[in-house]
């Protein structure tokens, strides 16, 4: 992986434990999945570039613990995040009851101006599905943030997840919504983009 890079953008996946967030970050990160349940101790971290226009962004992604006695050690890492990524079961009623307890964290913890995601996750075991695809969309709406359902196993819309939130925060970078020394979750990098590359090249 290159060095260079022009934005970086600090991600979060939060949610109950057992839900997926680690096969989530396994799979966009590195194309993977792991059949085996391990419970995450405190976070994990992956990254990945990802070009939009003339611009390299590098994702920096932490996947926190769910369980309840990691949570003091889980926090810390929600501020200054950019985007967070709500993750719950499709097939556990109850990942998807503690939705709003996590979206709470979220809003006190996390930069005011954050990009919220609800996800449904483990679409591949829609057989023992509990939580219906409506209700999701319903709590989405309410909450006025994206929503999707997604398979870490199958990789059903994982890499929308994250493709579609940094095409929007890309859009309000370019439209100058956020502020760069507020420690919004954006830091910028050393690459020049291609675009000021070629107005660099006309200037000679």
């Amino acid at each position: 992986m290159s060095s260079e890079y022009n934005y970086l953008c600090k991600y979060i996946i939060i949610g109950d434990g057992g839900v997926g967030k680690s096969n989530l970050l396994l799979r966009y990160a590195h194309g993977q999945f792991n059949p085996e349940y391990q419970v995450t101790i405190g976070v994990e971290f992956g990254i990945k570039d990802v070009e939009i226009g003339n611009n390299t962004f590098r994702i920096q992604i932490w996947d926190t613990a769910g369980q309840e006695n990691f949570k003091s050690i889980t926090r810390s890492y929600f501020k200054n995040s950019i985007c967070a990524i709500i993750c719950y079961d499709i097939t556990r009623r109850d990942s998807f009851d503690n939705v709003s307890s996590w979206i709470e964290d979220c809003k006190a913890q996390c930069y005011k101006s954050v990009h919220m995601v609800l996800v449904g996750n483990k679409t591949d075991l829609n057989e023992r599905r509990v939580v219906t695809t409506d209700e999701g969309k319903e709590l989405a709406d309410k909450l006025g943030i994206s929503f999707y359902e997604t398979s870490a196993k199958t990789g059903e819309n994982v890499e929308k997840v994250f493709e579609d939130s940094l095409n929007e925060i890309s859009k309000q970078i370019e439209q100058g919504k956020y502020d760069f020394e507020d420690e919004c979750g954006i830091s910028k990098g050393t690459k020049i983009s291609k675009e000021n590359k070629k107005k660099k090249k006309k200037c000679c």
